[in-house]
Order: structure tokens, then C-alpha cells, then sequence
């Protein structure tokens, strides 16, 4: 599989988890997808050097499946399913740098509505505690 493919399943997948914090309380606001889509710009484009057969940046992947995930009205728990499992089979692509990356970005989405709430929280503590077990 070319670096392009893998990339692309990269960030459709950092897509799921940031709907997956997003959705956790099971509404969507507007003002988590300003955030995420802010963070993509000023963030993520300078990840890598990728793009896709359209000549974009492979990081808008990130906004891409967010959006397509809250037209569908995704749940969380599935998103957030489909990301582990995909980072238990990929660790390799999860350096220290993007898993904190992960991390300020899906604390920003949580604290972008009216600040933080339990569901939010439990995620953020859930991904966490995921992202420092296989770094044992």
C-alpha cells in the first residue's frame, strides 16, 4: 500500500476520534467544528508533506470524515471504536508529537461548547489512558 493510502486512513481516522469527543455528549456544536477545523489549518497541515490525488493536503481527511461522520449522526462509540482498533493495528504512525497533537486538539473540541462535560472528560481520560498503555 502507497504512503499516499496510508496517510489517508491516517487522518480519517484522527477524524473519527475527533468526532468521537465531539459527539460524546451527543450533540455536535458548531463551535467544536470551528475549533477543529482552525486546529486542522494552524496545525495538522504541517504534520507531513502528503496530498492526495487531488493535489490537497491529506490532513483536510481530518475535516472530511468529521463532516461526513456528523451528516450520518455517527455515534461516538463507534468512532471511537473504529480509531483504536486502527491505532492498535498502526501504532507506528502514533509518535509521541501526534499523540499529543490528538490530545490538544480533542481537548480543544471538548472545551470549544460551554467548556468540558463528563462525557468529554471520560473520553479524553479513555484516550489517554490508551495512548500512554502501548508506550510502556
Amino acid at each position: 500500500m502507497s504512503t499516499q493510502k496510508l496517510n489517508i486512513k491516517f487522518y480519517q481516522n484522527i477524524g473519527k476520534v475527533f468526532y468521537a469527543v465531539a459527539k460524546s455528549d451527543n450533540a455536535v456544536d458548531t463551535k467544536e467544528i470551528e475549533v477543529l477545523k482552525k486546529i486542522v489549518k494552524e496545525k495538522w497541515l504541517a504534520v507531513d508533506e502528503t496530498f492526495d490525488v487531488f493535489g490537497t493536503d491529506t490532513a483536510y481527511q481530518i475535516e472530511i470524515v468529521f463532516d461526513w461522520l456528523y451528516s450520518k449522526n455517527a455515534t461516538s462509540d463507534d468512532c471511537y471504536a473504529d480509531f483504536i482498533e486502527y491505532y492498535h493495528n498502526h501504532s507506528f504512525f502514533f509518535t509521541r508529537e501526534v499523540k499529543k497533537l490528538i490530545m490538544e486538539t480533542s481537548s480543544s473540541i471538548a472545551g470549544a461548547f460551554a467548556g468540558k462535560n463528563k462525557s468529554e472528560l471520560m473520553l479524553l481520560a479513555r484516550l489517554s489512558l490508551e495512548f500512554n498503555q502501548l508506550a510502556l
